[in-house]
């Protein structure tokens, strides 16, 4: 933690803000989840290892394909008065570039990849399930590292429906980013 951040008290509160959360330092390690300021520690080697290998395949396709734009954790996207989540993974298509903001995501992203840790899992599979459901966003992926699995659900009138799930072995394909697939044994290897 850095020297500056460990000097900032934050106010007790019941409910906090994108307010309260705009205020925090740079690289403060929070997400705003529910109006609770919910500390995030950093994601382990094979959490980045996993991140890298899919966010660049993915960032590769959408770059040579001209379609949008393919962000990384942490980056802010502010979803509701409550809500300011931190994606792994946040893909906006060229049409919608106006939720990007300097300092933030002000929107949903069209598709939002989570890759589970033990502090993270439960907010991804729940609380922000939900959310990212109700705002809008057009495609989820749930990436598990101990299960060595994706799953991968659209968005419905503000509900998610999954429409793919592999594990270990297999392809997943987005509907969002037509024509762009990943296979599992590309993004679960053993090696850093």
């Amino acid at each position: 933690m850095s020297a500056a951040f460990s000097r900032v008290q934050i106010p007790p509160k019941e409910v906090y803000t994108c307010a309260d959360y705009a205020a925090l330092p740079e690289g403060a390690p929070y997400q705003l989840i529910g109006g609770k300021l919910v500390m995030t520690p950093s994601p382990s080697t094979r959490h980045q290892a996993i991140l890298r290998r899919l966010g660049v395949k993915m960032a590769n396709f959408v770059d040579e394909k001209g379609v949008g734009a393919v962000y990384f954790a942490p980056v802010d996207v502010y979803l509701q008065e409550t809500a300011v989540y931190q994606p792994d993974i946040a893909f906006v298509s060229r049409d919608r570039f106006a939720i990007i903001e300097a300092e933030k995501i002000n929107g949903a992203p069209d598709l939002v990849v989570e890759i589970l840790s033990p502090s993270t899992a439960y907010y991804d599979l729940r609380e922000k399930f939900k959310i990212y459901a109700r705002c809008g966003v057009k495609e989820y992926w749930i990436v598990d590292p101990i299960e060595k699995s994706i799953e991968l659900y659209t968005g419905k009138e503000g509900k998610f429906i999954q429409v793919a799930r592999a594990e270990e072995t297999g392809r997943v394909e987005s509907g969002v980013l037509g024509g762009f697939s990943i296979e599992l044994e590309e993004i679960f290897v053993d090696a850093p």
